[in-house]
């Protein structure tokens, strides 16, 4: 492992700092694979599915099943304790990928004493040893899981169920153990899934951790910590002083304006005789205020996410390096904070990136794509790279144009395109392709510089065609996540606050590249 840093003044708050630093990793579950037919030893959880007669929808469930409860997706009924052990129904709807991962969420929430997503976990009744839960599914030949895909949807929705981010005062209780009646077949799907959610959990603890406490330094020096243990992944943290050496100059003219200096961070994953080369490249904006170009207070307090992108390829590097994928992955993670002062970089200004190409700032609000360029810039030129895909929450276009559900998909390629939407759906993360369209391109074009920062025209794709300027016609997706990184509604295993969007996807699509 290589660490360069700067003086430990710009790390995260000093002693004395009234900002609250989080204790992560976030807790989650214990899920445990068990033989079928094992029976609970504590409160137990059912988990119904649906199934259709000639009259419709009905389901077969215990005698004393609420009159009137239907078993849709999420949906938890209370049934009468079993010697003081609590016990409950958990609806999986029709069964789908979606519908289990909610049914998975429920299930945990409602052992752990959680009635709904953005409830923290409450207290657990008796002795500290009262916090084991069971989890067994299906029971008596109710309709359970059929297939693998189902199977690792439910441990998804299990692990994620029980991520809770918070920065608390009071001690919380711990998170359940669940046990899951897993058929023999199924239980490498599972364990595969559990991988991916925790990918999915440390992305949503680093976009999460407010920007107090979260300098460019504190996140370089998080991933370093949360990854230092995953065998075989090799790290790098470049200080402000490298970053002016080599020229990168959209890293540094977007953390200008901030006390607390930019970062860049490299992890690395070769394993011995991979054969291609794969570069992930995350937007790591610890807060964003807009810069000279100031965003509206009401936007603003959320800006602690905007570095979901870097937390995503940290997670996703953290899962290929436990997985033991076959192919080499190189994680990049610019890292600045977009502050206001006298030394921000200013609308007007003419920024030199680190392929020596000149960018005209035209909006300081535009900041990630300056702080990308100069990363897919470095890895064109040192990396070597087969493809290369950055994701960003970089545009409000993009959450305008598709909602907080789904992603945005640039990419050079019909196969590319196929790969990530491919990726997503087997993971529950959904992508639309958008255009890299033509007659935008000439709108990057500047009289000034080389290109233009923030041209006009639609947003998310002026955005998009700016960045590839700096691919070198390498293979290159651009993923624009500005509308599904952060949840304001719960939904399935999604909690509010940063949703780790994008980080399966990630791994699945090195997987299979």
């Amino acid at each position: 492992m290589t660490t360069t840093t700067g003086p430990d003044v710009t790390g995260g708050p000093a002693p004395g700092t009234p900002f609250a630093q989080p204790s992560l990793p976030t807790p989650l579950a214990d899920v445990v694979c068990v033989d079928p037919g094992t029976g609970p030893a504590g409160d137990a959880v059912v988990l119904l599915r649906r199934t259709a007669d000639a009259a419709g929808e009905s389901v077969a469930a215990p005698e004393a099943t609420p009159s009137g409860w239907v078993a849709s997706a999420g949906a938890v009924a209370a049934l009468p304790p079993d010697d003081g052990a609590g016990r409950w129904l958990v609806g999986a709807g029709a069964g789908s990928a979606s519908d289990w991962r909610a049914a998975g969420a429920a299930a945990v929430r409602v052992v752990s004493g959680r009635t709904d997503p953005g409830a923290l976990y409450g207290a657990v009744e008796g002795d500290d040893d009262a916090v084991a839960r069971v989890l067994v599914t299906p029971d008596d030949g109710q309709p359970g899981p059929d297939d693998d895909a189902a199977w690792a949807s439910l441990a998804t929705g299990l692990l994620l169920g029980s991520h809770r981010f918070g920065v608390k005062s009071s001690p919380q209780a711990a998170p359940p153990t669940v046990r899951v009646a897993v058929p023999d077949a199924s239980r490498p799907a599972v364990e595969r899934a559990l991988v991916l959610a925790r990918a999915t959990a440390t992305a949503r603890d680093l976009a999460d951790t407010p920007s107090g406490a979260k300098s460019p330094a504190w996140f370089a020096d998080e991933a370093t910590a949360l990854l230092g243990a995953v065998p075989g992944l090799e790290l790098a943290v470049r200080d402000e002083s490298w970053l002016a050496e080599q020229g990168f100059g959209g890293v540094l003219a977007v953390g200008g304006g901030s006390s607390r200096p930019p970062r860049f961070l490299e992890i690395s994953w070769s394993p011995a005789g991979a054969g291609r080369h794969v570069v992930l490249v995350g937007k790591g904006i610890t807060f964003d205020t807009g810069g000279i170009s100031i965003k509206p207070n009401a936007g603003m307090a959320d800006m602690r996410t905007d570095c979901s992108g870097g937390a995503a390829v940290v997670g996703a590097l953290a899962a290929v390096a436990t997985l033991e994928l076959p192919v080499r992955v190189t994680g990049l993670v610019p890292l600045a904070e977009n502050h206001v002062s006298g030394s921000a970089y200013r609308p007007g200004d003419v920024v030199r990136h680190y392929d020596g190409r000149t960018s005209e700032v035209t909006n300081t609000d535009a900041e990630g794509r300056m702080v990308l360029a100069d990363a897919l810039g470095w890895a064109v030129a040192t990396l070597a790279p087969d493809v290369m895909v950055d994701v960003a929450t970089l545009t409000g276009a993009m959450k305008v144009a598709l909602g907080t559900r789904t992603g945005g998909l640039f990419a050079t390629s019909e196969d590319l395109r196929r790969r990530i939407v491919d990726a997503g759906s087997s993971t529950g993360e959904a992508w639309w392709p958008m255009p890299l369209a033509d007659a935008h391109t000439s709108d990057v074009d500047s009289t000034l510089a080389d290109v233009r920062q923030a041209p006009p025209g639609p947003g998310g794709i002026v955005a998009a065609l700016f960045l590839q300027r700096f691919t070198a016609g390498l293979p290159w997706v651009h993923l624009d996540i500005a509308g599904p990184a952060r949840c304001d509604s719960p939904h399935e295993e999604v909690a509010k606050g940063a949703t780790g969007f994008a980080a399966r996807t990630l791994v699945e699509f090195c997987a299979a590249y």
